[in-house]
Formats: C-alpha cells, structure tokens, sequence
C-alpha cells in the first residue's frame, strides 16, 4: 500500500478535498421499476463500454439484490475526484445514462475518496499504484453545493429582486438531514445559489425541491434563464440540474469562531479555456496557507469549480476590502502570477493580469458577487 504525505490540516478547522490525489469510489443504488430487470441489464450493456473510455475511469461492478430483484447497485472507481466531478456534471453524461431513465424509479449515488485499501497478499504495491491518503480529514457533517446558472442580459434587476425576497423554506428535512445555509450572488448575468446541509445533500434537494416557497421562485425565475428549463418535467429537471451542478472541490476552516463582523463574499473567477482546474487547485493550495494563520482575516472559504468556472466563496472577519490578497487566496507575488496566467482577465472586464497589490485590489472588485440573501436556519 503506497500512503501519500498528510494533507495539510488547519489546526481546529476542517479540510476537505478533491485534490488529494486518492482514488475515488462511487456507489450508485438504483430502484428498478417492476418486470423491467432485463431492460435495464440491456441498457447498462449498451453504455458500460462507453462509460470505461472516460478519462480517469478505472473500473466498474453492476450487482442485483440477494433479497429483492428491483434493488440494484452500480460500484465505480476513478482514478481521482476532478475526472469523475468533470464526467458526471457533463452533458456527456446525460447522454450516456439516457438509456437507463425509463427502467429505474430511484437512484441515490454515495461517493467516496479510498482511505485503506486490503488485499489477500502482503506483497508491496504495484509500480505507479495511486496513492493513498495517510489520514483521514477532520469533517463536521456539513455538505456544501452551489448551482450556477445565466439569466437573459437585462434581466438582473428583476431577477436580483426575486431571489432577495421569497420565503424560507422549511429547514428540517428528516431526523438526520437539515438545511442550515443557503447564500445567493449574482454577478452580471450569472447567479450562483451555495447551500451548506447537515446530513445527506441529495435528501436535503429533493426536499427543498418541493417546499411551495421553492417552487414559486424557480417558477417566477423561469422566463428570465437563457437556458429553458421545466422542472416539472423529470428529464427537463435532470438536464438543468446537471448543467447547473457547481461542486465543492475544497473547504478549510480556520476554526475560529465567527463574529459580529464576519462578512460573506463570493468571488466568480472565470479561468482561461481548460484551466479551470488548475485555477481551482492554486486557490485550495493556498487557502491551506491563508486560514492557518491564527490572526488572519479568513475564517473559513470554499472552492466551486466546473469547467473554465470558479468560484470562492470566503467568510472574512471584517471587511473583504482590508484584506484582499487573502480573501482572493493571492496573499503572495508568486500566486497572484500564477493566478495571472490562469484568469480570464478579459472576461472581469480587467486590462491583465493582477501584478501588483493595486492590480490585486482591481481583481477583488470587478470578481466580486452581488450577494442577494445569506439565510441561516434557525438554531434548533
């Protein structure tokens, strides 16, 4: 077994990856609907092939029930996160698993990163074998999400403006599952929703799916998308929630306690054309460095990211504007840079690349989000 260095941890706070370079297991639990067992096996037979020549795919198993034939569970592995987060939030992706809609009545995925691995012989891994994290990351069962999605240019106000006044919708969601934040931005024509939920995060979106204060937004916002959508329509729902899908790849908390001065902010950080990624991973790397420092300004913050799309969103002790480097993870000459040849300055309404701390200050106003709501649930 070949155990990687120890990710960097933050002293009292929480650290959590997708960039830890750990292989990925993933677990998909189907519901398949009555008499359509043999249906579903021919669909998965037409795709697996298809699915196998994804990049980053190592793997994977198909297994029915023991005890009821309509249960059924598809196992994967990838070879890290970033491959299997690109492939499933894909429009590729939709194509691939559309065989498999009409057969099953649920589905619920689990994901996980491999922490230990066993084996039937004590021989040493093979040349090249993935590494393995070296210790497991200190978590508080908080799962954070965001969706991202384009309004029609000339809409914002409006939209702005339903977004900032529906009603809350009801927090608890079961016994174990509860929303406990749900933040919007807006910036130009982009929104961008972050929800953090306690629990499981796909109970906690199929029920504020149907909370009647969720749907009357969504619906309010329909004729402003540039991109239609009905998400009354099982498929319709399933493209837009997918092409909307905006991951966490990285948390780090500082471990302080929050406030009466702690401001959120969310900054949108186009990258250039196939380096988001890399944009993604300079931000985690130095977020590590950023939150450790015991008097620092950054509490805690969180990387988005999706193709060419990244998005940071940081809660600061005190005003953003006093602490730029930091709240934009570019608290150095060598990051900021880097992050030079990364940013789609162009795209900020920016001249080039943020060489200087003046330049710095220029990328955090022109990145910066209207917030539009920051809602806690109450405390229970």
């Amino acid at each position: 077994m070949t155990v990687s260095p120890d990710p960097p941890t933050v002293p009292g706070g929480v650290s959590s990856t997708a960039f830890d370079g750990s292989r990925v297991r993933v677990l998909l639990m189907l519901d398949v609907h009555d008499g359509a067992q043999q249906q579903f096996l021919d669909a998965y037979e037409r795709m697996r092939h298809r699915v196998a020549a994804v990049p980053g795919h190592l793997s994977d198993q198909l297994c029915q029930s023991l005890e009821n034939p309509t249960q059924w569970l598809l196992t994967s592995e990838w070879e890290s996160a970033p491959p299997f987060l690109a492939w499933v939030n894909s429009e590729q992706h939709l194509d691939m698993v559309e065989p498999l809609a009409g057969c099953v009545r649920d589905t619920r995925s689990l994901r996980y990163t491999i922490l230990r691995e066993t084996t039937g012989t004590d021989t040493a891994p093979a040349p090249g074998a993935a590494a393995l994290q070296s210790a497991p990351r200190t978590g508080d069962n908080v799962v954070r999400h965001a969706l991202t999605f384009t309004v029609t240019p000339g809409s914002e106000s409006k939209v702005a403006e339903i977004l900032s006044g529906y009603a809350s919708p009801q927090p608890v969601v079961n016994d174990t599952t509860r929303l406990l934040r749900t933040s919007l931005f807006l910036h130009g024509n982009r929104v961008v929703r972050a929800v953090e939920v306690r629990g499981d995060l796909q109970d906690a979106l199929r029920h504020v799916s149907r909370q009647p204060e969720v749907r009357a937004v969504e619906q309010a916002i329909d004729p402003y998308l540039e991109q239609e959508r009905d998400l009354t329509d099982p498929k319709s729902a399933r493209v837009f929630f997918t092409r909307a899908a905006l991951p966490a790849v990285h948390h780090t908390a500082s471990g302080r306690p929050e406030g009466s001065a702690a401001t959120r902010c969310a900054l949108f950080l186009p990258a250039l054309p196939g380096r988001g990624e890399e944009l993604a991973r300079l931000l985690a790397r130095q977020d590590e460095t950023v939150a450790a420092h015991a008097h620092g300004p950054v509490l805690s913050a969180t990387v988005f990211h999706r193709d060419d799309i990244v998005v940071r969103l940081v809660d600061v002790d005190g005003d953003p504007e006093d602490a730029p480097g930091p709240v934009l993870a570019l608290a150095d000459a060598a990051s900021a840079a880097e992050a030079g040849r990364l940013l789609d300055a162009a795209a900020l309404g920016l001249d080039g690349p943020p060489t200087d701390e003046r330049a710095v200050r220029r990328l955090l106003a022109h990145a910066r989000m209207q917030p539009l709501t920051d809602r806690r649930a109450p405390v229970s």
